[in-house]
This record gives C-alpha cells, sequence and structure tokens, in this order.
C-alpha cells in the first residue's frame, strides 16, 4: 500500500448542507495514485488520533482530490474550521479501493447519508452505465445529486421520511432493480445495517457486490487492531483490518452481526 504523508493546500471549502462540507484539496502526489473508495487520514489541532474521510473525487490532471465529511464530533469540528489557503495534515490515500471493470454495462451505487461521497468517484468512472441510489434522512441532509446528474448515471433519490425523493429505504428501489434488469454489480457504503441488507439482496440474486465499511480508526494503516471485522476467506474466519484490508470489501466476505 503506497501512500504519503503531507501538508497539502485546500483551495476550496463549501457549506453543501448542515454540519457537511467539501474541500479541495492540492495534492498532485496523491491524486495520481488514489482509487475510487480510497480514504484521507487526517490530523488536525491537538488531537493524538487522525480523522478518517473518504476520497470524493480525483483529478489527477489538475492534481487535486475531493472530500466531503459531516461534523460528529471534536476532531471533525476542527477540520470543519480549516479555511482556504490552510494546509491540511494527511496521510493518504489509505487503504483499499473498489474494484471496477470497463466491461460492466450496467452497475447500482447506493450511498446511505454520508456513506454516498464514495460512490461520486465510481459514477465517474461508470458514467451513464451507473444507476445511483442515495439515501438521508430528510430533505435537508441531501447532498451531491447534482453532481451524480453531471456524470450522465441516473439518479434515484430516497428519504426515510419522505420529504424528496422516494419515501422509504434505498433497499426498495435497489430490490425492484435487482428484479428487472441485468445487473454487472452493485457498490455500496453507509451504515451497517444497510450493507448487510444489500450484501444479502446480492448474494440472492447472484450478483457482484463490494460494500465499504465505516468504522472508528487510530492509526489507519493497520499497525493497530482498532478496526477489527470478522470476516470469510478460504471458508475460514478472518480478523480483516478495515484501514488496511478494506474499507472495501466483497460483500460475501463480511460476517455481519445480527
Amino acid at each position: 500500500m503506497k501512500y504519503t504523508q503531507g501538508k497539502y493546500l485546500i483551495i476550496e471549502k463549501k457549506a453543501i448542507a448542515r454540519e457537511i462540507y467539501s474541500f479541495l484539496i492540492e495534492c498532485p502526489d496523491v491524486a495520481e495514485i488514489a482509487r475510487a473508495g480510497q480514504f484521507v487520514h487526517i490530523r488536525t489541532g491537538n488531537f493524538t488520533l487522525r480523522r478518517p474521510v473518504s476520497i470524493c473525487g480525483t483529478d489527477k490532471t489538475k492534481g487535486t482530490i475531493r472530500i466531503v465529511f459531516e461534523v460528529r464530533g471534536e476532531g471533525t469540528a476542527e477540520i470543519s474550521r480549516l479555511n482556504v489557503g490552510s494546509l491540511i495534515d494527511m496521510l493518504a490515500p489509505l487503504g483499499n479501493g473498489f474494484t471496477t471493470n470497463k466491461n460492466f454495462n450496467k452497475v447500482v451505487l447506493v450511498g446511505g447519508g454520508i456513506g454516498t461521497p464514495p460512490m461520486l468517484s465510481l459514477a465517474e468512472i461508470y458514467g451513464k452505465k451507473a444507476v445511483v441510489i442515495s439515501g438521508f434522512r430528510s430533505a435537508d441532509a441531501v447532498i451531491l445529486q447534482e453532481d451524480f446528474r453531471k456524470t450522465g448515471a441516473e439518479t434515484i433519490l430516497c428519504t426515510d421520511d419522505g420529504s424528496l425523493g422516494v419515501h422509504g429505504f434505498v433497499t426498495q428501489p435497489l430490490g425492484e432493480i435487482l428484479g428487472n434488469d441485468t445487473i454487472d454489480a452493485v457498490y455500496a457504503c453507509g451504515p451497517l445495517p444497510m450493507l448487510k441488507n444489500i450484501s444479502e439482496m446480492c448474494k440472492k440474486n447472484n450478483v457482484f457486490c463490494e460494500v465499504s465499511l465505516e468504522e472508528r480508526m487510530a492509526c489507519g494503516i493497520g499497525a493497530c487492531l482498532g478496526c477489527a471485522c470478522r470476516t470469510v476467506r478460504n471458508d475460514e474466519e478472518y480478523f480483516a483490518h478495515v484501514c488496511k484490508d478494506g474499507p472495501v470489501f466483497n460483500g460475501k466476505e463480511v460476517i455481519w452481526n445480527g
């Protein structure tokens, strides 16, 4: 796993929803090697532990990456106070990303809440071959829909309270698509119950599925056991590191609790 550590320039900052921010960061060395599904590990203030944030987009020509994150505690709140012209301290790019295939004809990208940003890099790769299903609590939490439409992907929006788009969970339109169309792959990121249900649906329909797990991380490079998760490989149970072996896993390999 090749990664770099450095302080990089923030060249754009936007608040795109309540407590959700988008940063565009100038880092040619990271942009050159970053893959969809990888993440950055950010140091901020006097906090000992870095904060993991998924890579939302990469522009190798301009030498930039985009991250989108939600303020969930003191660490991410401190990151959100950085401004254009500030330097951001990152280890990047980290982890294993999604498996992509140029021969796939139709894929479904499913994002739940702040698990939606990693799907944008995949939408940029697959374009019109992709159907993007995004799920949020309510209309005021919706992000990145125009960005997805610009890739040429078909977009389906769901909200838990029905305030915008389909009233219900992302599994509803996914089930309809799996039942009616030939799908080459499903990629997903979001809450664990959502990922578990999607993995089971894909297994039932014999569709290739990869999921990106969200987990608290300490080191970010596999040196500690803070982000261990139970998986199955070669018919044997194996404790994998979300930061190093993931965050992307084949849905069939994850042992889902409950």
